[in-house]
């Protein structure tokens, strides 16, 4: 008997913006980050290791309307995320669309962890968009923040089964023995802070950000990404 085709979402699926975060910590021979294990039963990233994050929602228009953010901080978070969606609605909205981003990151990582961060330890990070064909489609901005000492996230999402600090090391060797799951966005985004080496060399570095476009076979793929690949369109 023939398997009939899946038939194929419409590409018109609105892309919502999404905030994710890196939350790294010093540790013995390097650094950790902190890590959330999806629930299975979740509609996006079902079953996935991923960071604390969620989608830019109207409080965070609030947020920067009512000035709660430094100008100084969100000009140069519109400067770094210039090469992205950011600037769709012109230069003049760019600062409070990148202030609507920061402002999600914060309030996720809060409502996800119970840490509300300074806005000066979101670093960005790194740009991708899930590519059409899928039901929910997310333009995500990742950053990265060192955490000080007495900033202790918690597990405290319904969204997922467990919270936990770990090495990206041994998270990478969990990967490739199958224990867990990671999408390419997660993995890359780590690969690319391994590569800096430690927490103030990650912090300092200010990597040119492009908009990543995946393609839609390896965007929820639970491979190991290897360091050599980065072959995505920008």
């Amino acid at each position: 008997m023939t398997t009939p085709p899946i038939p194929a979402t419409p590409a018109e699926v609105p892309i919502r913006k999404a905030a994710s975060v890196l939350l790294l910590r010093e540790a013995a021979g390097g650094f950790e980050v902190f890590v959330q294990h999806r629930v299975n039963t979740m509609d996006f990233a079902a079953g996935m290791v991923v960071y604390p994050g969620g989608r830019v929602d109207a409080q965070d228009g609030q947020a920067v309307a009512a000035g709660e953010l430094d100008p100084a901080l969100l000009s140069e978070h519109a400067r770094r995320w210039a090469r992205t969606s950011i600037l769709g609605e012109g230069p003049d909205r760019a600062e409070h669309l990148a202030g609507e981003i920061l402002s999600a990151a914060r309030r996720e990582v809060f409502e996800e962890t119970g840490l509300l961060l300074d806005p000066g330890q979101l670093r960005p990070w790194a740009n991708w968009v899930t590519p059409a064909g899928f039901p929910r489609r997310f333009d995500t901005y990742f950053f990265v923040a060192a955490l000080r000492a007495g900033q202790e996230p918690l597990h405290q999402t319904t969204e997922a089964v467990i919270s936990t600090w770990i090495s990206p090391q041994e998270l990478f060797a969990s990967l490739e023995r199958g224990e867990i799951k990671m999408m390419r966005p997660t993995q890359r985004t780590l690969r690319d802070a391994m590569e800096q080496g430690s927490i103030e060399q990650i912090i300092a570095s200010e990597p040119a950000i492009s908009s990543v476009h995946p393609d839609p076979r390896d965007s929820l793929s639970g491979n190991a990404v290897r360091n050599s690949e980065k072959q995505f369109n920008a």
